[in-house]
């Protein structure tokens, strides 16, 4: 069976620049994560930019990136480093002449450490040198971008920095994580503003992560409910400036009691005999019901900026890929005005506070040499993205679950 998408329907993959870069003096740098890895090295992306660029090419005609702020500006207010500028201009240029169109991330959950020294998004007065920053890189870049997105998961970053405690600062105080939302939101603000003087034909949106949050029973439903509300209504309301929503998709979420924020173990998640990926729960239908609730909430045209699965295997990724892509076919059909999908993630990366163990990539990265190597599903994305065409016969992509390979 044939699923048709339209000529001008935005496939693409996304990556984060610190987690495909080496460093430069960001909150993150030397941070261990659970793995025991360290936040250091990661895939060698800038030593490997032309070849970086043919992979992104091969995969899909758009690509979902960020810049490192740490690099380009190096004190407050401080003029772009001429080195950086011109590597990054390279790169966009190859990308340009391999007619890769660009959707441009301006924060990606790092940020330097001279602004987290400063007290970073706790502070509303701080916002401002983001803001610079923005405004720089819309200057120095902007003829290269086809979509904006100012913050990539202000949800998640908040929560996960000041909630959880697993990201810088490493913190847990809920009322610092709402003033961190509300000082995003008002630069979110500002540089849409001058984004639509400068380049008033780019769209600009905000990606937020989206979740099913599902109690497991009736002790479940409180903190089920309250991360819904939190996750899915309160943040999002501060970024409602925007020519499209973009939305980040990868699981639901079940809530017993505790943990307050939810069940990801994979024992427990098979022990209740749901299926999963090397991460969480496997519920594409998911990304439906989150599409179903924006759509009707803000009437705007939705991107999928971020969607995958971390599977070291690759045959879930594979399985997973026409899940998806039927799931967005029908919602075109029944009137949603979806107009993209980026895959997460290009190749693999250093997935944050979870480290290099967790494989989200379309390529391996060989953690050690850093070399790339296309798994199976890079040749099944590459053909959905390129001829937006998806062709199904039910022998062809064997479902992994049924037969074992993924609980």
């Amino acid at each position: 069976m044939q699923y048709l998408f339209p000529k001008d329907f935005m496939f693409g993959t996304s990556t984060a620049a610190a987690q495909i870069e080496t460093p430069f003096e960001h909150d993150w740098q030397g941070v261990k994560a659970k793995d025991g890895s360290v936040f250091d090295r990661t895939t060698d992306h800038e030593l490997r930019l032309k070849e970086d660029a043919k992979i992104i090419a091969s995969l899909a005609p758009y690509y979902r990136m960020g810049l490192q702020w740490s690099k380009l500006q190096r004190e407050p207010m401080g003029n772009f480093d001429g080195e950086s500028v011109r590597e990054y201009t390279a790169f966009l240029d190859d990308l340009l002449k391999r007619n890769v169109k660009i959707m441009m991330v301006l924060h990606h959950f790092t940020n330097p450490k001279w602004f987290a020294a400063l007290g970073g998004w706790e502070k509303e007065e701080n916002a401002h040198y983001w803001v610079d920053f923005a405004i720089k890189v819309v200057d120095t870049f902007g003829k290269y971008v086809s979509h904006w997105n100012t913050f990539n998961e202000p949800n998640v970053y908040a929560s996960f920095g000041w909630i959880t405690g697993d990201f810088p600062p490493f913190k847990n105080n809920p009322v610092l994580a709402a003033k961190v939302v509300k000082n995003m939101g008002k630069a979110h603000d500002e540089v849409y503003d001058y984004i639509k003087q400068k380049f008033p034909h780019q769209p600009i949106g905000i990606s937020l992560n989206t979740v099913v949050f599902h109690p497991e029973n009736m002790l479940g439903w409180f903190p089920a409910r309250l991360g819904d509300w939190w996750f899915m209504e309160w943040v999002p309301q501060h970024f409602e400036k925007a020519d499209f929503f973009g939305m980040s998709y990868y699981a639901r979420l079940p809530h017993d009691p505790l943990p307050i924020t939810g069940i990801d173990h994979q024992e427990k998640l098979k022990a209740m005999g749901r299926r999963h990926d090397d991460m969480w729960e496997y519920y594409p239908e998911g990304l439906r019901i989150c599409m179903d609730r924006y759509w009707k909430k803000y009437k705007k045209p939705i991107i999928i900026t971020e969607n995958g699965v971390a599977d070291e295997s690759d045959s879930l990724r594979q399985h997973a890929i026409a899940d998806y892509a039927k799931i967005i076919h029908q919602a075109l059909q029944d009137g949603i005005d979806v107009q993209g999908y980026f895959w997460w993630s290009t190749w693999d990366n250093f997935e944050w506070h979870l480290g290099p163990a967790m494989k989200f990539g379309l390529y391996t990265c060989d953690w050690e040499t850093k070399e790339r190597k296309p798994k199976a599903s890079a040749k099944i994305y590459a053909k959905l993205a390129h001829l937006r065409m998806l062709e199904t016969v039910d022998e062809e992509i064997s479902d992994p679950v049924a037969e074992g390979a993924i609980s």
